[in-house]
């Protein structure tokens, strides 16, 4: 189990919606350190926050990034929180690249950037999926096939890292009242209740973290369910056979 108090956080995407109130959530749990990485400039009056300068697509800036956490000797919480959502209707090759520049490969650089740090510190990677990685929106198809992809990146991630110590969580965020979905027109959750759920999740050391009602309302039959299931057997078969060899 990750407790936040005392922890260095890194939180990508911090500057706005769910990454904002997930700054505010770790530094109300009294974590020691919160990395914000923005694509603006940042100022937060808590001394405990370390701004950096983060686009998750510029390999410049992720290099810099890195040494400069591991200048300070520790990362033990990794939030991989960037993300983009564009309407389309996949009629545009240009815009699905996009997403998945930004919400799979992004989120497939942060974490090998840092994972030397969190191997170190044997801590946790958390990604900030959605449901719509489960099933697609038809308003935001390019969003939804990064997010699937994204989530099969998680689990072959928490397959990979279960025998070195690094914990991986999925977050399947429902709707959020944030700027990124403020053109569906359904009930939201706020950023704050979500970011309270999502590091619950991971001191609960749940894998799979449903964050908000319509999210929760999955989770049994998804944590019951045959595709879960079939994770497990498949995880557990890698394990066998790396071991083997």
């Amino acid at each position: 189990m990750t407790n936040i108090a005392g922890c260095a956080v890194l939180i990508t995407g911090g500057n706005r919606g769910i990454g904002r109130a997930l700054v505010e959530e770790a530094l109300r749990r009294d974590a020691a350190r919160v990395y914000v990485g923005t694509r603006v400039p940042l100022d937060h009056p808590d001394e405990r926050v370390t701004p950096l300068m983060l686009d998750v697509t510029e390999a410049d800036q992720l290099r810099r990034a890195a040494e400069e956490v591991a200048s300070h000797g520790v990362l033990d919480v990794l939030v991989n929180n960037a993300g983009i959502a564009l309407y389309d209707d996949l009629s545009d090759r240009s815009v699905l690249e996009r997403h998945l520049a930004v919400n799979l490969f992004g989120t497939y650089e942060v974490t090998g950037a840092f994972l030397p740090l969190l191997l170190r510190s044997r801590g946790a990677i958390v990604n900030n999926l959605s449901v719509n990685g489960l099933a697609p929106l038809p308003l935001i198809p390019a969003y939804s096939v990064s997010k699937a992809a994204a989530f099969s990146l998680t689990q072959s991630l928490r397959a990979l890292l279960a025998g070195r110590g690094v914990s991986v969580h999925a977050v399947l965020t429902g709707p959020v009242d944030t700027d990124m979905a403020q053109g569906i027109n359904v009930p939201k959750a706020s950023a704050e209740s979500v970011a309270r759920a999502v590091f619950d999740g991971v001191e609960k050391d749940e894998e799979d973290i449903f964050p908000d009602p319509l999210a929760e309302s999955l989770a049994e039959g998804w944590r019951g369910g045959v595709v879960k299931a079939l994770e497990l057997q498949l995880a557990e078969l890698s394990t066998a056979q790396r071991a083997k060899s």
